[in-house]
């Protein structure tokens, strides 16, 4: 069941399109990012799927139906720098947040304790670091026990350290099994805590679907025969072999591959000796995730 559908959803100023023909469906339950880089889109879906944004085509819908104000009421959200009274104490600004939702004031000490600062709630926020300032804002966001978090970038700007914290954070939250969709340029935060991916670039999707498909560090095997001998013949024998996959065509007549876990280079060159094929060349070509995002976006 999904809780977020985009159906051929466009957002455009003037001439310019910041959004082209979005059309995605949000599992419920999932850690959903969205990732791209600067300017690819991913903001302007946040804000035509929270209605700050009008769309100038196509539609959104939460949990089945229209963005009404009894969903809202369904979903938190960061979408922005978080902005707080600076002489008022952390539990002071989460009430004046739980008021403006007409929020029950308990889930204000339930918030605290899910971003690791009900030991601190008495103290200003002027001396809290950018890191603890954010983890305050997701805990504004929670207020209202919401179904659905939406969040913005939520570690740019942040040290190591904040953006470890912010991420065990959203993993924590994930737990409780609410769903999160969060938009991010960063690779590395959105393989280690989304489900789900969906790779915007210039206001369109490129791909979707989980992590570990879309966005993978697996090793290939790139693989060539002696002179002469049909890249065909190749290409069959590794088709018939249980253990490979993914298997593609490269420069120079050479087949590139992905072994199954538990298989190496050398069983993938012993099963094809027994099927009577030598190979003239054998590389293992280790690929990186910035590799592979590249490639989605510029190949798509």
């Amino acid at each position: 069941m999904s809780v977020l559908d985009f159906d051929n959803l466009s957002k455009n100023y003037g001439r310019t399109a910041a959004l082209r023909e979005l059309t995605l469906s949000i599992p419920a339950g999932s850690v959903y990012g969205l990732l791209g880089p600067n300017g690819s889109g991913k903001t302007t879906t946040l804000g035509l799927a929270l209605g700050v944004l009008r769309p100038s085509g196509g539609t959104v819908r939460w949990f089945g139906g229209p963005p009404v104000a009894t969903t809202r009421r369904r979903i938190g959200a960061l979408l922005e720098t978080p902005n707080f009274y600076p002489y008022l104490s952390a539990r002071q600004n989460l009430q004046i947040v739980a008021d403006v939702k007409q929020a029950d004031s308990r889930s204000i000490e339930a918030a605290l304790e899910t971003v690791g600062l009900a030991q601190r709630q008495r103290e200003a926020v002027s001396g809290f670091s950018l890191g603890m300032k954010q983890r305050l804002a997701i805990g504004a966001a929670l207020l209202g026990q919401p179904e659905v978090l939406v969040l913005d970038e939520p570690t740019n700007g942040l040290d190591p350290q904040g953006i470890a914290d912010v991420r065990e954070l959203v993993k924590r939250v994930a737990a409780e099994g609410r769903t999160i969709v969060m938009a991010s340029h960063l690779l590395d935060e959105i393989e280690k805590v989304c489900t789900h991916v969906a790779v915007l670039h210039k206001g369109q999707l490129r791909a979707s679907g989980p992590v570990s498909g879309i966005l993978s560090t697996t090793d290939r095997i790139v693989l060539g025969l002696p002179p002469g001998t049909a890249a065909d013949v190749l290409r069959a024998a590794l088709s018939s072999l249980p253990f490979v996959h993914d298997v593609r065509p490269e420069n120079e007549g050479r087949v590139s591959c992905a072994l199954a876990v538990g298989h190496t280079p050398s069983s993938l060159n012993q099963a094809l000796f027994a099927q009577g094929l030598t190979l003239a060349h054998l590389e293992l070509r280790h690929r990186r995730l910035e590799d592979q995002f590249l490639s989605i976006i510029n190949n798509s």
